[in-house]
């Protein structure tokens, strides 16, 4: 079977966010693709393109579910924060051969976890009204929450690689309890690929709590926590060594 891996990323982000991953994944066999989300283009301060004001995650789930099924195999998914909630409902329409969720958004149903996590969605309000339009990322609030344990230094060079994002797909993920359309549910029965579920221990966006939630939906998941690690683990020091344990699992359960 092919060994193909799929990554897709969060918000504000692009593929890029995953180079620290994909040269590990590309020695152990895997052949890795990380396509950029619609509209994400790099530079925070940018003007964002207008279309991006009205993407909603389902209109992410639908390109990347076209972008899967250009394989003639459902690769493995790699997602990270909202990638991984993207990713999840990927899995639910049979497109995945396993699951690495990262961080992951938490789908439909599953509430704020800690104070932290509140937090984050009350700066959203603050933006009010910011549902209607594509917003350029903080980098005063990035470097206190999704890039909070990475050294100051890559804290500005990992936000100058930042996109804007659609504030419809933040309040269908943070607000989805006002969602009428539930654009963020995931048929969890569906799901019935293995599960890999790593949640940063000092994740200050997602944390661990809402990680093991998001592991409990599933019957075929495992949870880890990365002692030491925020979210954005993925470009963290020892980025490397976290993706080799990824890797790791992906080879186990895919033998």
């Amino acid at each position: 079977m092919a060994n193909d891996v799929v990554l897709i990323h969060g918000a504000f982000c692009g593929g890029w966010c995953f180079a620290d991953l994909m040269p590990i994944f590309g020695t152990r066999g895997w052949s890795c693709e990380a396509p950029d989300l619609p509209f994400h283009v790099p530079g925070p301060t940018r003007p964002p393109d207008p279309q991006l004001a009205h993407q909603s995650i389902a209109d992410y789930t639908r390109d990347m579910a076209a972008f899967v099924r250009r394989y003639p195999k459902p690769p493995i998914i790699v997602g990270h924060s909202m990638g991984a909630l993207i990713a999840q409902q990927l899995a639910a329409q049979g497109l995945a051969r396993a699951l690495v969720l990262l961080a992951p958004g938490a789908p439909w149903g599953i509430l704020p976890s800690t104070q932290a996590e509140m937090a984050l969605a009350k700066g959203l309000m603050q933006a009010a009204p910011f549902w209607d339009k594509a917003l350029n990322p903080s980098f005063e609030v990035a470097k206190g929450d999704s890039l909070a344990s990475l050294a100051p230094e890559a804290q500005r060079r990992v936000f100058d690689m930042f996109s804007a994002e659609s504030g419809r797909a933040l309040f269908e993920l943070f607000f989805w309890m006002f969602d009428l359309n539930r654009t963020t549910a995931v048929d969890a029965a569906k799901v019935t690929c293995p599960v890999l579920v790593v949640s940063g221990s000092d994740d200050k966006v997602i944390s661990p709590v809402t990680g093991r939630k998001v592991a409990g939906l599933y019957a075929h998941a495992t949870f880890e926590e990365a002692a030491g690690r925020g979210h954005f683990l993925i470009m963290e020091e020892g980025a490397g060594q976290f993706a080799g344990r990824c890797a790791d699992w992906m080879a186990a359960v895919t033998k």
